[in-house]
């Protein structure tokens, strides 16, 4: 692939939040999103737009070519290296970081990833950013109650956005994926795949706060259910995480804390059973 007469594979995102659509166009489905400084592989060049592959989670679709800067071979193998190297990421829902070469700032939402970050200062293709250092992992997090619920507390009440993984909308995966990611798990983007990660636990009885609980589409009981009509369906549509035994923090309508039994969520709003659960996963 040939662009500006370099050939070019790979693109970096300098922009706080790029959507990543099912097809080329604008009015397409919003699939994921790349944050700031993630890495894509370019694997097709249409008009205005790029077909990509997150090399963090191999998510794919389509971006507007505007949004995202191709890399050269030598910048590529240098950056990844710096992210390879920093466990840093932001850890509020938004801050801003400032270039020390023009002075502007740019707006980070959490689980922005910091390349080379130190001291309150991270690199981005030899550009230099100021941050404010509270605002930072710089490791990871060790799981607890406490750090659990520190993370939790940002993303209460959180819109749901199909496809959303920041801090003004997200999905449920993309919910779990960058929790996961600040204690250190790198976690592929859909439910029906992270259900694949870690470890089985057999029941609620033997779950801990930390771990995922997964849902499938057939009716939690036989009344009171959500309306739908996908009974027997066992695809995995949707995935939460354990506070405790009995409450799920998940994303449905919003980022919410529910009831949870072996039936599934029981939600007060809806006066019934919302999802039927179908798995538990221990990725901690």
């Amino acid at each position: 692939m040939v662009i500006d007469s370099l050939i070019v594979m790979y693109a970096i995102v300098l922009h706080s939040v790029v959507p990543v659509r099912s097809e080329p166009r604008e009015g397409a489905e919003q699939e994921t999103q790349l944050l700031f400084g993630e890495v894509c592989r370019i694997t097709e060049t249409l008009p205005r737009w790029y077909k990509i592959r997150n090399e963090a989670d191999g998510a794919e679709g389509f971006v507007d070519a505007i949004m995202i800067s191709p890399m050269t071979d030598e910048e590529y193998t240098a950056y990844t290296a710096a992210l390879a190297a920093s466990h840093a990421r932001v850890k509020l829902p938004m801050t801003y970081a400032v270039s020390e070469n023009n002075q502007q700032t740019i707006p980070l939402t959490l689980g922005t990833r910091l390349a080379g970050y130190k001291d309150g200062q991270f690199s981005v293709l030899g550009v230099s950013f100021r941050i404010d250092s509270a605002a930072v992992a710089a490791e990871p997090l060790v799981l607890s109650d406490t750090a659990l619920m520190q993370v939790m507390r940002f993303m209460l009440n959180t819109p749901y956005l199909w496809g959303g993984k920041n801090a003004l909308g997200m999905d449920c995966s993309g919910m779990t994926q960058t929790v996961m990611s600040l204690f250190g798990v790198s976690l592929p983007r859909n439910a029906s795949q992270q259900i694949k990660c870690g470890e089985e636990v057999k029941n609620l009885k033997q779950a801990k706060a930390g771990d995922l609980v997964f849902f499938d589409h057939a009716d939690p009981v036989s009344e009171g259910s959500l309306p739908h009509n996908c009974a027997g369906d066992t695809r995995i549509t949707h995935v939460g995480m354990l506070l405790d035994s009995e409450r799920v923090i998940h994303c449905s309508g919003r980022v919410k804390i529910e009831r949870i039994d072996e039936r599934g969520i029981l939600s007060t709003e809806r006066q019934g059973y919302t999802h039927h659960l179908a798995g538990i996963r221990r990725m901690l």
